[in-house]
């Protein structure tokens, strides 16, 4: 048995969703599937700004960050993430966005480092993604892990 001592913190994921859009029950069922998958979540809750966000993910030494968009500014604000995350020496963090993305912007948000999950992704493909991305960053296996320990 391993100790408590030897064990990798949980992983700390971010779920927000930036601008005017007030739909977030999608948000709110992603950020429960990664609770109950053992890491520590932290919702912003609804109408944050980047900069919000940006101030959440560094405050709580967040591994993930997880965007939740259904209102079409995407390009946007995941662009003006991605900076803003770069100066202030988080760019290391696994970026995911959900909801609704047109396949044509797929291409530019994957080059900026974005694991995208459309309306209807499951829940196990999310979880799965996000411990073995953080795992791969920690320099670990904690896709059989429950919440990356």
């Amino acid at each position: 048995m391993v100790s408590a001592e030897r064990l990798p913190p949980p992983i700390r994921v971010i779920v927000a969703k930036p601008g005017l859009d007030g739909h977030d029950r999608g948000a709110k069922v992603v950020a429960k599937a990664l609770k109950d998958a053992g890491m520590e979540v932290i919702y912003t809750g609804r109408h944050q700004t980047v900069e919000q966000i940006v101030a959440a993910t560094v405050q709580e030494d967040a591994e993930a960050v997880g965007l939740s968009i259904l209102s079409g500014a995407h390009m946007d604000y995941c662009t003006r993430l991605r900076r803003r995350l770069d100066e202030e020496g988080a760019g290391e963090v696994v970026l995911m966005v959900g909801g609704t993305i047109p396949a044509a912007d797929l291409p530019a948000l994957e080059a900026m480092g974005y694991r995208v999950f459309g309306t209807g992704s499951h829940l196990t493909e999310i979880v799965r993604y996000v411990r073995e991305e953080v795992g791969r960053r920690r320099g670990a296996d904690l896709a059989g892990d429950p919440g990356g320990r």
